[in-house]
């Protein structure tokens, strides 16, 4: 009589079933990603945070199903050293480039076309200002106690822009020139904190209010403007953007070649988080240094935009390097599918620039 097979042994011959392989999911989220890119469709990006979420689930799965293979200590001893080996390459970072915050990601389209949304950056910290503004050429303008206080005290008449008013109102007011020669118009200073608040109370006949003119005696800052070309859509505009400072008579024209920081804002700018943008000049201050900042593609500097000069303990570091793309996933991840305002132009300087 034939004997029979022990129960456990066609249990030990049974294979367990195969973890669901990651790369296709990974592939597929590169893909999305790099498609979002290029269309900037709020729905891919969606799609590509929901790819990512089941990722993470997949992951976690693995994680349960390896404890229950190798027991929980095994599997958590695992899980810490991988962690660990992370924990030392951040450090590792964190000391060589000399910062806080390695590692970064542009969210907006301020620094087009240098910097594209969605760029991944690392950034270098700077330790020694004087020998950094130096050996990049930076301007630097010598200010004293008294003559920056001045400054600060005066900042909500500082936050003053270029813009066009047509056929003589004073409230019909334009950054960017319409196609066209059916219209006259006439440039000068507005207050942008005035601006702003008749626009948040939807009262555009009382922009007027903000008129200015031209640069003000009291104002330690003065501002130049020319009439560059802007490309929206494959269609080209004038649009009027900053050009030029002068303070304390030093005038400083803006420079495509200076460095690109990165710095952190506060309670009383009107920008918040981190600020990726061009270095346009150094204000000293016994010491002490004062950033003056601009995208690329904005059409005037941070201080025209209600936001005080970055002080350099403010400065997380200047743009090392960047690659493409990579920054999408943290812009998913962080929920930022939309796409900004100013992504669909490009401003072009005037040809003296």
């Amino acid at each position: 009589m034939p004997r029979k097979r022990p129960a456990a042994a066609d249990a030990k011959g049974a294979q367990k079933p195969k973890p669901i392989p990651l790369w296709p999911f990974a592939i597929l989220l590169v893909a999305l990603i790099a498609f979002y890119s290029l269309q900037n469709n709020i729905l891919i990006g969606v799609a590509a945070f929901i790819l990512f979420i089941v990722i993470i689930v997949l992951i976690l799965k693995e994680v349960k199903d390896e404890v229950q293979e190798k027991g929980s200590k095994q599997s958590f001893k695992e899980i810490a050293m991988v962690i660990g080996v992370v924990v030392v390459l951040w450090v590792a970072l964190i000391l060589v480039l000399q910062t806080t915050s390695p590692l970064n990601a542009v969210s907006s389209c301020s620094m087009l076309p240098a910097l594209q949304r969605g760029d991944g950056i690392i950034l270098h910290g700077i330790s020694n200002f004087t020998a950094f503004t130096q050996s990049n050429n930076v301007p630097v303008v010598n200010l004293s106690v008294v003559q920056f206080a001045s400054l600060q005290n005066n900042m909500a008449n500082e936050f003053v822009s270029y813009y066009a008013y047509l056929n003589g109102n004073k409230s019909k007011i334009t950054s960017v020139l319409p196609p066209g020669d059916n219209f006259t118009y006439s440039i000068a200073l507005y207050n942008n904190e005035c601006l702003a608040k008749y626009q948040q109370i939807s009262r555009p006949q009382f922009i007027h209010f903000c008129y200015v003119g031209q640069n003000p005696q009291s104002n330690l800052i003065k501002f130049n403007y020319s009439i560059g070309k802007l490309l929206v859509q494959g269609l080209t505009y004038r649009a009027i953007y900053t050009s030029a400072i002068t303070i304390a008579n030093t005038t400083i024209v803006e420079n495509y070649g200076n460095p690109i920081i990165v710095y952190q804002t506060t309670a009383q700018d009107s920008f918040s988080g981190p600020i990726i943008h061009r270095l346009v000049a150094e204000i000293a201050v016994n010491g002490t240094y004062y950033t003056l900042t601009k995208g690329d593609n904005n059409q005037a500097l941070d201080i025209e935009f209600d936001n005080y000069p970055a002080s350099q303990g403010d400065v997380i570091g200047y743009v090392y390097a960047r690659i493409p793309l990579i920054g999408y996933a943290r812009l998913l991840i962080s929920g930022q599918f939309a796409q900004p305002p100013g992504c669909d132009q490009v401003i072009t300087p005037a040809p003296s620039q």
